[in-house]
């Protein structure tokens, strides 16, 4: 299987290409970047295996759009930035199976995609054939895509703990998130406020409440799945290179209690290889470093209940996730490629 990654140079682009280089279904890696056409790959990721150029050809060269193109992939990932993503990907649309790591497909919507990204969206007559890659959420509709959203990584460690309980109608009331993330989930540009004297020993707030881009992602799903309520939304950069750690509070209808918790958890998520239900113990982001897999754990008082939850943001919140949709859209078995166990 030829397997194409638009945007290599990025965080989530160069470990698209690690995980795909131990792809056993995957037979040759279409590395491309719009910015760096002709670098060597080796040079461009120093943690590469030479056996990587096994699955590249001899050279080894990142390769411009117009060469993947030609090429005719029968994958594309695209992990490149919101809104450029859509109008790079419109060679491949008809042609490939494409799974994009950028938000321009996450909304049916071309007005809400609007009022979120602040820009007019480049391909409105797509998005309501795309599919939502929350992988255990939206499995069977998954399997039949050929244009997959992969989401966010804040929407997908806040919704698995959620999406449970909100089907079952067992949450009232306002849902209060609040969110912790590693610097790696900005992004690889240059930004001063990313800059290791900014970030070490320093935690801040951000755009908090409705004003965060992900809180509409993750109030859409909770919709889409039959949910009600408002959503108070804060992330955090936290001075760790990765990793997420989600606290949600919510009250319930009616007072849970550990047993039935594991029952409903276990009806949704029973037999996934990537989700681990912890009860009553708190995961740690260490948990899972480097691992695919969402940890889920909760602290019970009364009808007020909180949720914890830790994904690597740059593997089962972008990545691996991502390489996980490619599988069961395929017909994989759904680990190919990936490990529930993180490598410390």
């Amino acid at each position: 299987m030829k397997v194409a990654v638009l945007g290599t140079t990025g965080y989530t682009g160069m470990l698209l290409v690690r995980l795909l280089a131990q792809h056993e279904a995957v037979s040759q890696i279409l590395p491309g970047s719009s910015s760096q056409g002709g670098t060597p790959i080796l040079e461009m990721d120093g943690g590469l295996a030479p056996g990587i150029l096994e699955k590249t050809g001899p050279e080894g060269k990142l390769l411009s759009v117009e060469e993947v193109a030609a090429a005719k992939p029968d994958v594309v990932f695209s992990a490149l930035p919101h809104v450029t993503s859509a109008s790079i990907l419109k060679p491949f649309f008809g042609s490939s199976l494409i799974i994009d790591l950028s938000a321009d497909f996450r909304f049916p919507d071309p007005i809400l995609f609007k009022e979120v990204y602040k820009e007019e969206h480049p391909c409105p007559d797509l998005l309501e054939k795309a599919v939502y890659g929350l992988a255990e959420v939206f499995t069977e509709d998954i399997q039949k895509a050929d244009l997959i959203a992969n989401p966010g990584c804040y929407p997908t460690a806040t919704l698995l703990p959620l999406i449970p309980l909100v089907r079952e109608r067992l949450i009232q009331g306002f849902i209060v998130v609040n969110a912790l993330s590693g610097i790696s989930g900005a992004g690889r540009s240059a930004k001063t406020n990313n800059l290791f004297c900014e970030r070490s020993e320093n935690t801040n707030a951000y755009a908090p409440g409705t004003t965060h881009r992900h809180a509409a992602e993750i109030g859409q799903i909770l919709k889409r799945v039959g949910g009600e309520g408002d959503i108070f939304f804060t992330p955090h950069l936290v001075p760790i290179k990765q990793g997420m750690a989600i606290t949600t509070v919510v009250e319930t209808v009616k007072e849970l209690s550990d047993e039935e918790l594991f029952e409903l958890y276990r009806a949704s998520y029973g037999g996934r290889p990537f989700i681990r239900i912890r009860g009553k113990k708190i995961p740690e982001t260490r948990d899972v470093r480097n691992s695919n897999r969402c940890d889920i754990g909760w602290h019970r008082e009364g009808k007020r209940l909180i949720l914890f939850s830790v994904i690597d943001n740059l593997v089962k919140g972008a990545s691996g996730q991502a390489v996980q949709n490619m599988n069961l859209r395929l017909g994989l078995p759904e680990t190919s490629g990936l490990s529930p166990y993180g490598e410390f």
